[in-house]
């Protein structure tokens, strides 16, 4: 007997920000190799004109992934995010020798709707490979968009003017991130938008 499981409802709206955000099935890498990392990168460039999406930030780790995206047509969120780790997942399993699901279930995601949360999130995105201790600094972990933001290197897949919106230099974020201690224990209003 095939149960089918429910196509998830379309509740992303054009011009709504979302936080995505998975990861691997039992908590289990989803990235192997550098080469994973960067082919992933590859995807979301190959895939994000092409649905309509806008990639504010993002951060790749080794068993979980966070994204904050712009929908920016009618296309949803969920068809990019859907079609980028369905390729991704293919290769990997077919590079890894392994088969089977790669991720724990659907992809979570959160509406991001107030400013204060906009730039906390993104912050909290960026350090994240520092509180996981994989970097001492956010710019020491390159599978990130940190580096973007603080003008280090080539904008690649982000919105440079809408950085610009929140912070008029690049040494504006810098700063706002590496202030940053103890803040998210502290910040209750934030909870509902970071990895349980």
């Amino acid at each position: 007997m095939v149960i089918d499981m429910p196509y998830r409802k379309n509740i992303f709206q054009e011009g709504g920000y979302y936080h995505v955000y998975n990861r691997g099935a039992g908590k289990e890498q989803i990235f192997f190799n550098a080469g994973n990392y960067e082919y992933c990168i590859y995807l979301m460039a190959r895939y994000h004109d092409k649905y309509g999406i806008s990639i504010i930030a993002y951060c790749l780790m080794p068993n979980h992934y966070h994204f904050l995206l712009r929908q920016n047509t009618t296309t949803p969120i969920s068809t990019f995010i859907n079609t980028l780790f369905s390729t991704y997942t293919l290769a990997v399993n077919r590079q890894q020798k392994r088969v089977g699901t790669l991720f724990e279930g659907r992809f979570r995601h959160v509406e991001v709707s107030r400013d204060e949360y906009f730039v906390q999130l993104c912050r909290y995105l960026h350090l994240n490979p520092v509180k996981a201790k994989l970097a001492t600094n956010p710019s020491g972990w390159p599978y990130t968009d940190y580096l973007e933001w603080i003008g280090s290197r080539n904008m690649q897949l982000g919105d440079g003017a809408l950085i610009r919106q929140y912070f008029s230099k690049e040494d504006g974020y810098e700063k706002f991130v590496l202030e940053y201690k103890d803040e998210l224990e502290q910040n209750s209003g934030i909870n509902k938008y970071l990895w349980d």
